[in-house]
């Protein structure tokens, strides 16, 4: 492991970096089948295949480099395996689809216990980007906390009425946007409750 502080566009290309291989990877290989041993598979399981081990070298990357991996990833890179190897082995994209409805309703049922008990599990991992006040901290876990089933939903609504290709595009670009577009609304939540504020004000 290294003690050093990580390049962050290292850090950021090998957070972003599987996702994108895999979109160009299938958009490369999407109309392609592939005979191996005797099975047929279509291009989206051979670009899940691949998939896998570079998300799992990406991620002990980022472990080597900074020390340490948050919950999240790991979650993240455990069901990939599972769902991803689950798809490659029974020859059936439909499990690696189920998978970020998965994460989603896991992180969501995390954040709903620790509000469940008065806590803000996310505190923990988000504390030192965003410093809010206790108050402010319960509404922003509430808030993700519903997101992330929303979040849940949407993909089970895509992947279950969609073809193949849309909910690429919708788990590369639509999942991601939404996240970023969330964060950019909770700016008067942040402004209201950020600890900032009561260091100016004192």
């Amino acid at each position: 492991m290294s003690d050093s502080k990580p390049d962050p566009k290292l850090k950021t290309a090998l957070e972003l970096g599987p996702v994108l291989a895999f979109f160009v990877a299938y958009l490369w290989l999407k109309d392609r089948t592939f005979t191996i041993a005797g099975t047929d598979y279509d291009g989206f399981i051979v670009v899940t295949a691949m998939f896998i081990p570079v998300m799992v070298a990406a991620t002990g990357a980022l472990w080597w480099l900074t020390g340490h991996l948050s919950r999240m990833q790991v979650v993240t890179v455990v069901l990939i395996v599972v769902f991803g190897g689950l798809s490659v082995w029974l020859n059936d994209e439909r499990f690696f689809k189920m998978k970020p409805t998965l994460i989603y309703l896991i992180f969501g049922g995390v954040l709903g216990a620790g509000l469940l008990q008065g806590k803000s599990y996310l505190r923990l991992v988000m504390e030192s980007m965003v410093p809010l006040r206790d108050e402010g901290w319960m509404i922003l876990t509430r808030r993700v906390t519903a997101f992330f089933f929303a979040l849940a939903l949407a993909n089970e609504l895509v992947w279950r009425t969609m073809s193949t290709e849309a909910w690429v595009y919708f788990k590369t670009f639509g999942l991601t946007a939404a996240l970023f577009l969330f964060f950019i609304f909770q700016g008067k939540l942040f402004q209201t409750y950020g600890i900032e504020d009561d260091d100016t004000a004192s």
